[in-house]
């Protein structure tokens, strides 16, 4: 099988390191993703088809031009990052209130879903890594499993804070405790690096959903009452700031490896 080496100029690394600034953005879209389905859904009178239609849209063109690329570009990653976050919210959202899917029948569905990606993608290509992203059938692969830990992460956190009757808050903290302890398993117990990060990512879906949650919901349902827009508006501003400092991080890079 031919590959492209990823220190080959003809197709670089497409995925940013995963440093402090690579979660933050990750755990802020994914509460963009939560508050900005039901801003769209809601407030604007979409409603779940019209919502669904527009983002899946919207993803086809960032994820093409993702694709396309040949390089990691922070502003064509990370915009691709929140439409997949927003679409993935929209297929559980389909699932459970357009088809009456329960939200534990989701969860279990996309475990699977997820679990069969990983493995013919370990089958194939013998590795897992975000930094063996070099290759366009790679990168396929990636982006289904990052479509699908957006999807499992919001039936999950559905499931476990209305399902589960454990409120927003008590959800945040348990899965915030979750990746705590993968973060333990990796950076003091030295578990694999691949596996940590997939747990850790995965459970920063359901974390950020309740977060969102927790900051956009009435009072009355256990919220802090900001509302979606408010909420997002502070986290796409704080991400449009991120990956710009980012953009100018890259392009500054560049510059002095010429």
């Amino acid at each position: 099988m031919n590959r492209i080496n990823a220190s080959s100029p003809a197709w670089l690394n497409k995925v940013p390191e995963v440093t402090l600034t690579f979660w933050l953005i990750k755990m802020m879209s994914t509460t963009v993703g939560e508050t900005a389905a039901d801003f769209l859904n809601v407030n604007l009178g979409f409603g779940l088809t019209g919502t669904s239609a527009v983002m899946g849209l919207l993803l086809a063109i960032f994820l093409g031009l993702q694709i396309n690329a040949r390089r990691y570009i922070p502003w064509r990653y990370w915009s691709t990052v929140v439409f997949v976050s927003v679409f993935g919210t929209l297929v559980t959202d389909n699932l459970s209130d357009n088809l009456g899917v329960p939200l534990a029948v989701s969860t279990l569905a996309f475990s699977a879903a997820l679990l069969t990606t990983f493995g013919i993608w370990y089958a194939k290509e013998r590795t897992l890594s975000i930094h063996s992203i070099d290759t366009m059938k790679r990168e396929l692969f990636y982006w289904t499993a990052i479509l699908l830990t957006f999807a499992l992460g919001t039936a999950a956190g559905d499931w476990v804070a209305e399902g589960l009757n454990l409120g927003y808050a008590n959800s945040a903290l348990m899965f915030g405790a979750l990746i705590g302890l993968a973060a333990i398993a990796r950076f003091v117990f030295q578990r694999n690096a691949v596996t940590t990060f997939w747990i850790a990512y995965i459970l920063t879906r359901p974390f950020g959903a309740s977060c969102g949650d927790l900051l956009s919901q009435p009072i009355s349902n256990g919220g802090l009452g900001l509302g979606v827009v408010g909420t997002s508006a502070v986290f796409v501003t704080a991400i449009v700031a991120l990956v710009l400092y980012l953009s100018i991080a890259e392009r500054n890079a560049a510059r002095q490896q010429v």
